[in-house]
């Protein structure tokens, strides 16, 4: 099923009598219903306005599209979303509404905050073939922001994403990354923290433990990067041997992108935990491979085959995602952490209302 129109997109799910699954893309590969509903067809910017930084546009659109229009006017995504199909391998156009609908969210949300703090409105389809508007087009008539927050992230269980506004910023003029040689998890984290409490304003805080380096960068007018960058490094001199990044985007798209783990065999875990306890949890990990980002917020983690990280790890500050693993293994485990009970009841509540009759995306998250 691939509408055209969000009226088609409406219609088409008041008629549903069996679950479907969601896709624009297609790019992350998620299993589900065999019935699929495809939004790829509701495509196209429906308004920009780059004097006010509001872009809308329908859910299909393609993300390098979006991309595109808003680079020739000088302008950016602030949440640089990850594109999945270099470490999941995969082919497909990522999607705005794909986007907005997993909260996609790279290395800058440090700085920039995440693609939910960007959205301005929302326009979605029920589970009863309602068209339900939320939030504005444009940043003045913005209300109700309760709805559009609680859509990003929701993957498609509480309804089909038609039209998304969101607010843009202009695109840094320079771009520069510094390499700082650290001894271990603990020494990494430290610099990272360093970094951030700064006031040079860090754009991107990771660590790849298999160079020893902590990455840091930082974005802007020229001559403030260029004062910045030269203050950083006194700052952190103590943490090791310092070296400035010759191709900064390339490293940084490869950081957002999780590019390290491509091809290279074994489950992919996505961890969110508090920065100070990353060094600790890392170590029970017992991956193959690691890479910090969010200034140690975030682990990315490779594993052998069909590991149960969350029994690996046992209860811990934050939660723990299955990305890329075999349909055997994502069954047996899940992509999401299980919520505890009071959430799940919440969630399931919630689903509930949306979704009464069960037809969007069942079992993707609990």
């Amino acid at each position: 099923m691939r509408p055209e129109t969000e009226a088609e997109l409406a219609n088409i799910v008041a008629d549903l009598n069996q679950p479907v699954r969601i896709v624009g893309g297609g790019t992350r590969g998620d299993a589900g219903p065999e019935q699929v509903l495809s939004v790829v067809g509701l495509s196209g910017i429906s308004l920009y306005e780059p004097g006010a930084l509001t872009l809308v546009a329908q859910a299909g659109t393609p993300l390098a599209e979006i991309e595109a229009v808003l680079a020739a006017e000088g302008q950016q995504l602030a949440f640089e979303p990850m594109d999945h199909r270099t470490l999941l391998g995969t082919g497909g156009d990522p999607t705005i509404g794909g986007v907005v609908a997993a909260n996609i969210s790279g290395p800058r949300r440090i700085q920039a905050g995440a693609c939910r703090d960007y959205l301005l409105g929302v326009r979605y389809v029920d589970g009863l073939g309602q068209v339900i508007k939320n939030g504005g087009r444009v940043m003045k008539n913005v209300t109700g922001y309760d709805l559009v927050k609680l859509m990003a992230g929701s993957w498609g269980t509480l309804g089909v994403l038609s039209e998304v506004s969101l607010k843009v910023l202009p695109k840094s003029e320079s771009i520069a990354a510094l390499a700082v040689q650290v001894g271990d998890f603990a020494q990494a984290v430290k610099a990272l923290s360093a970094a951030l409490k700064s006031p040079f304003e860090v754009s991107g805080a990771a660590y790849d433990p298999a160079v020893g380096q902590v990455l840091l960068r930082l974005e802007g007018f020229a001559d403030s990067v260029a004062y910045r960058i030269g203050r950083l490094k006194t700052e952190l001199a103590g943490f090791g041997e310092i070296s400035e990044v010759e191709d900064p985007e390339t490293l940084w798209r490869s950081v957002r992108d999780v590019s390290m783990f491509r091809d290279v065999e074994g489950d992919v875990w996505r961890l969110s935990v508090k920065p100070g306890a990353a060094p600790e949890i890392a170590a029970r990990l017992e991956a193959e491979k690691l890479l910090f980002d969010w200034g140690g917020g975030l682990i990315w983690a490779l594993v052998p085959e069909g590991s149960d990280v969350r029994a690996r790890l046992g209860a811990f500050e934050g939660h723990a995602s299955l990305v890329r693993a075999d349909a055997e293994t994502l069954q047996a485990l899940g992509r999401f952490q299980p919520e505890p009970a009071g959430v799940a009841v919440l969630s399931q509540g919630l689903r509930q209302r949306f979704d009464p009759n069960g037809v969007f995306n069942p079992g993707l998250m609990g």
